[in-house]
């Protein structure tokens, strides 16, 4: 008998099991029994075609009247009519030409599918079917295919649903007793079935409450485990000894806030006194900070990194891009002004010196900001993942803040941490609002501060969306209220998603044209095999992204000539990046063509006005964070959303929320609900991509709460786990699966 780390290939065969492996990355019986089925198909009553609505679940008896295969733009699609006598319907399949060698005019069998429509004709895409043998008792055949749950697995490659299924079936005939990690007190306290019968169920349910109650538990064995990870990296933290940092009532703190133009908001006063308090305590402080964009996050985190290095300590702040990281480099050191130059002519001996750290300093550059970091001349370092990297050394690393989290890996935060020689304090800012759940999911081994509250000063955004495939006039009414606002000695960014026109982005694939008719045959059908494909297409005819270098100078000679207008990218040398920020924060240039290398950092108080082209290609959090880059001084913000997208589609339903609320912690939930999971919990932020696969973590809410309940019990009585070994073995699992992630980033 078998056992869940055996080898798939003992039960299936190699040819099966490798193509398995190349799509689906499955090596063992559990890694394929973890492969859940995406919904079932309910046999029953046969249907008559000529009574099939569109969006029907069905199945139909049915002969083959017509086989042909069409060839478009490289994808084979094979195009079946069939017919129960009292109508014609089609069945299509993209890029399985293989199966017209089975599917034969004259040939009976059952299809199984959703009903769909194209040019008023009645369509299944991808249809389960079984043929009837020739000769064989149609009766009988019926026996076996109506009347059961039928699983319909995400599909790939050579690998459709019914083959997976019949994998599944060889691998649940083959299993011995599996024994189940989750201790008994927990499966009684929810009524859980067994691991093996939570398999079974959701595998090949004999109901669909039995199906229901297995995800519940396999869902639950998900959020356990992470939340288990969780609850031991909180003991394990509470178990570390730090330097305690006290702040003085006369010392740098106090000049540097008597300095400030502005007074602390009761929410920035509350968390400051939550870090003073967290950094006073003999264990490292482990805190994470998210507030609305512009709610004063970077002036929190300056405090907290002075209040160490008043004590005696540095402070290193680590940016996810150089953009940003020099962003943070200007910001602070004019903040701080002469208190940044201590030790030298500028400075008044009062103070500390900044050091900027990037891939891109040249050799002598980098000697010297090592040099003044490992001496401790630099009490506060800004830089990029090069902090992180060997030959960095600090004189006394006593606080890490990591800007925009949810960029970095928790194993890289704690590389930066592990160069002090005792655990260095963390602080985490993202100013992505986070909704709750997600919080406890991802971050759940951190404190958690929030601030809403904007400082005093800051304007209100307009937001408003262009639709140009309604109203295309409107987009010249863009330019004209840009040529107004600079009118009035405002500034303006207009933002587009791709550099050039080229196609020869960083990370870019070259796309193969398609007919804009295939795609949406195939998205009307719900072919999702094939919809999950389609952003390796480009649709012939369609307009093509704007791009940064065809816009500016299309603009600088038409709609905005007059205008001092200049590009912003990515691929842009260092220099050439920063003396075009400079200039425009300075006011010499009214307006600035970029993409989205402002969309964190970027602080001009004088720009008013923002233009997103193509708005529909960003996400919801990333469209509020680039509007956050107007409206940061007295002068009311606008926002405008350019987009073609279609009145009634989800694209334009994701710009008409972004433009109707401020809300970052309500948009944020509308972006998680959108997204894919993964997307949100991948490896980059939590390196589980590949443990969750049920688990969501807006509808599971109450879920993860009871999971996390769980975990810290468990934790507070058994910390390493010692009495439920199988499960400690489970979360050391995850735990290497997420420095393995790291280790592939590195």
């Amino acid at each position: 008998m078998a056992r869940l780390s055996d080898r798939l290939k003992g039960i299936i065969g190699d040819r099966t099991a490798n193509a398995l492996l190349k799509v689906f990355g499955m090596e063992t019986l559990e890694d394929l029994l973890r492969h859940y089925p995406r919904r079932y198909a309910v046999r029953g009553e046969f249907s008559d075609i000529s009574g099939l609505l569109e969006g029907d679940e069905v199945t139909v008896l049915a002969e083959i009247a017509a086989v042909k295969v069409r060839r478009a733009n490289g994808r084979n699609i094979l195009e079946v009519n069939v017919t129960d006598g009292s109508a014609v319907m089609s069945l299509t399949f993209f890029n399985q030409p293989w199966r017209e060698k089975e599917l034969k005019i004259g040939k009976t069998g059952m299809f199984a599918g959703k009903v769909g429509s194209f040019n008023g004709k009645r369509q299944l895409s991808h249809p389960d079917y079984q043929l009837i043998p020739d000769g064989d008792d149609v009766d009988s055949a019926l026996a076996g295919f109506a009347g059961k749950f039928l699983p319909v697995y995400p599909a790939g490659g050579k690998m459709p649903s019914w083959k997976i299924s019949q994998c599944i079936d060889l691998v649940l005939d083959s299993l011995d007793e599996v024994s189940d990690y989750l201790p008994g007190e927990v499966l009684t306290q929810f009524d859980y079935p067994s691991l093996i019968d939570a398999f079974k169920n959701i595998h090949k349910p004999e109901s669909l409450e039995d199906a229901q109650l297995a995800r519940e538990r396999l869902t639950f064995d998900e959020a356990i485990l992470l939340q288990l990870l969780l609850a031991q990296r909180r003991a394990e933290l509470k178990s570390l000894t730090a330097t305690p940092r006290k702040i003085s009532t006369d010392g740098l703190v106090s000049t540097f806030e008597s300095r400030l133009p502005f007074e602390f908001t009761d929410g920035q006063r509350e968390i400051n006194e939550e870090i003073s308090k967290d950094m006073q305590e003999p264990h490292p402080m482990h805190r994470l900070l998210q507030g609305e964009v512009g709610s004063g996050k970077t002036v929190i985190a300056l405090r907290a990194m002075l209040s160490v290095i008043e004590s005696g300590g540095q402070a290193a702040l680590l940016a996810p891009t150089e953009v940003l990281a020099v962003q943070h480099f200007k910001t602070i050191s004019k903040l701080l002004g002469e208190l940044a130059n201590a030790g030298t002519l500028q400075g008044t001996g009062e103070g500390t010196q900044i050091a900027l750290l990037t891939g891109s300093l040249n050799t002598a550059q980098r000697r010297e900001a090592l040099g003044k970091i490992a001496n401790g001349e630099a009490g506060l370092v800004i830089g990029t993942h090069a902090l992180i990297s060997e030959g960095v050394e600090f004189h006394d690393l006593a606080l890490v803040v990591v800007d925009e989290q949810h960029r970095f890996g928790v194993e890289q935060r704690d590389a930066l941490r592990m160069k002090a020689d005792k655990p260095a304090h963390l602080l985490v800012m993202t100013a992505t609002p986070i909704p709750r759940t997600v919080a406890m999911t991802i971050f759940g081994d951190l404190d958690l501060s929030t601030l809403r509250e904007l400082p005093g000063g800051r304007s209100p955004i307009t937001t408003h969306v262009i639709p140009v495939r309604e109203k295309p006039h409107f987009l010249d009414r863009a330019w004209e209220r840009i040529k107004e606002e600079v009118a009035k000695g405002h500034q303006a960014y207009i933002v587009a998603p791709r550099i050039s026109d080229s196609g020869d982005e960083e990370g870019s694939s070259t796309k193969v044209k398609i007919s804009a008719a295939d795609i949406a045959m195939a998205k009307l059908m719900g072919d999702e095999e094939f919809s999950d494909e389609i952003s390796n297409y480009e649709i012939a005819g369609d307009a093509k992204m704007t791009s940064v270098e065809v816009l500016a100078p299309m603009l600088a000679t038409g709609a905005l000539k007059g205008l001092r207008l200049a590009p912003l990218h990515g691929r842009q040398s260092s220099e050439l990046k920063d003396e075009t920020m400079s200039a425009f924060a300075n006011g010499e240039t009214d307006v600035l063509v970029s993409t989205t290398v402002i969309e964190v950092g970027v602080d001009v108080a004088n720009a008013s006005v923002m233009v997103i082209m193509d708005a529909d290609r960003f996400g919801v959090s990333q469209l509020h964070q680039l509007r956050g880059r107007v409206g940061r001084g007295s002068t009311p913000g606008l926002c405008l959303l350019v987009s073609g997208a279609e009145q009634d589609s989800p694209a334009m339903a994701r710009l008409i929320a972004v433009a109707g609320t401020l809300d970052g912690f309500e948009l944020s939930r509308i972006d998680l609900d959108q997204r894919r999971e993964g997307d949100v919990l991948g490896r980059a932020q939590s390196g589980t991509k590949s443990h969750l696969r049920l688990l969501r973590v807006l509808r599971d809410e109450d879920l993860i709460d009871q999971a996390r309940e769980v975990a810290t019990k468990l934790i507070s009585q058994d910390p390493k786990l010692e009495a439920h070994s199988e499960l400690a073995a489970q979360v050391k699992l995850l735990r290497a699966q997420e420095r393995s992630a790291f280790l592939d980033k590195g």
